[in-house]
């Protein structure tokens, strides 16, 4: 078996475009959930977002900016990872090189464009590129022939876990010597009315706290509402460990373990069991122990049943030491990417390792009794000795995914 070493970070959000800026503002609870700027939150009875600062022309030509906002964040952040990792790869070498990507219902931007021309604007025609705008599997394309990478070329799509699948695959395709170095993530840009509409009728999204809308998310408390939709997008370079020490590349953390279950239950409602499984199986691939794990970073929605679900299955997996674990959900800032949220959130547990810190679970003013875990909250921890992270991602349909990274 193969060791898969973490080499690059690449990601745009709503806190941050570079990896150090987003957990620097995340460990000072800094949010990037705000009153949208968008022309359709008239139209709206839920006004709040978390946006990501992403101009294309910073990144792309003219002809580029064609295709949607959720393949051009996936390319952007491709690029800034692999610029991170300094990965120069032959011909040779680039066969055995692929992408990875998960997103949760691909251009839905494009989509709602297409809509309001054909049913609103009485438009006879859409635009030409609309299909590969539109297609779930465009960011991964995009970011394939950007960098003539010719090994497999993937999208995965579960919902909220897409993009954690899209990572724990790509390990497993590395660990088992299909390939040397794969660019794995996910992305996610749903801040459109159709999408808003959407969310709005299944009754998920947050209220808006009246005094301060950027302390709308609140993971783990009692008077949490649900979630608040995000906009971004996370890719990080996954490589074979000795062909990266080949190269003296520097090294994040290393991807250990890796479990993915399905509920088998409900297309929205969660179990404790196949989140719990899920993580049991991801500690056994990785060899470890529950005491093995210093830091969680949660699924935590801020959703009624998933905060009360996930604390249990949290328990399951652990036992007693569940109590003793720093856990925090980062959606309190950054809102819910959907198939982008798993990418970003271990890219985040990944820089918990390096910089020895946990980011905190904001607005956590009022705990729930049912939510009984050490949730960090409100405040950031760092001089610690974090060696080895959890990231769980839990999608409708039922199907978790946990990802696993240790210290080198």
């Amino acid at each position: 078996m193969k060791r898969v070493a973490i080499t690059g970070l690449g990601v745009i959000s709503p806190c941050g475009n570079a990896p150090e800026e987003l957990f620097a503002n995340l460990m000072a609870a800094k949010s990037g959930i705000r009153r949208m700027t968008h022309t359709f939150a008239d139209k709206l009875n839920i006004k709040i977002a978390a946006e990501s600062e992403f101009r294309h022309s910073d990144y792309f030509s003219t002809r580029m900016s064609a295709f949607d906002r959720t393949g051009l964040m996936a390319l952007a952040s491709a690029i800034n990872a692999w610029k991170d990792a300094g990965l120069e790869l032959s011909e040779e070498e680039k066969v055995r090189a692929g992408v990875y990507i998960g997103t949760g219902m691909g251009g839905s931007q494009s989509i709602d464009e297409n809509c309001k021309a054909l049913y609103f604007e009485n438009k006879e025609r859409v635009n030409p590129l609309s299909v590969v705008k539109v297609m779930a599997n465009a960011p991964a394309s995009h970011i394939s022939i950007n960098f003539g990478l010719k090994g497999p070329c993937l999208t995965y799509c579960t919902a909220c876990s897409s993009s954690s699948v899209s990572i724990g695959e790509a390990f497993r395709q590395i660990k088992f010597g299909f390939s040397d170095v794969i660019l794995a993530g996910g992305t996610e840009c749903l801040i459109t009315f159709g999408s808003f509409k959407s969310w709005e009728s299944l009754g998920v999204l947050a209220l808006e706290d009246l005094e301060d809308a950027s302390t709308s998310s609140k993971p783990f408390s009692k008077d949490r509402s649900g979630f608040v939709l995000g906009e971004g997008a996370a890719v990080l370079v996954l490589e074979e460990m000795e062909h990266a020490k080949k190269r003296g590349a520097k090294i994040y953390a290393e991807i250990a373990g890796y479990g993915s279950t399905g509920d088998a239950h409900h297309i929205t409602a969660p179990t404790i069991d196949g989140q719990g499984r899920a993580m049991q199986l991801a500690l056994e691939e990785a060899g470890l122990a529950a005491d093995g794990i210093d830091y969680i970073n949660a699924h935590g929605t801020a959703t009624a049943a998933n905060d009360v679900v996930e604390t249990q299955a949290i328990k399951q997996a652990f036992g007693d030491r569940a109590y003793r674990i720093p856990v925090s959900s980062t959606k309190s800032m950054h809102g819910h990417l959907i198939g982008g949220a798993g990418a970003l959130e271990f890219l985040i547990s990944v820089l918990a390792i390096k910089n020895n810190a946990v980011p905190p679970t904001a607005n956590l003013k009022t705990p729930d009794p049912e939510c009984d875990l050490d949730y960090v909250p409100n405040a950031g921890r760092d001089g610690l000795n974090i060696r080895a992270v959890m990231s769980n991602s839990f999608g409708f349909g039922g199907t978790n995914a946990v990802i696993i990274a240790k210290k080198v």
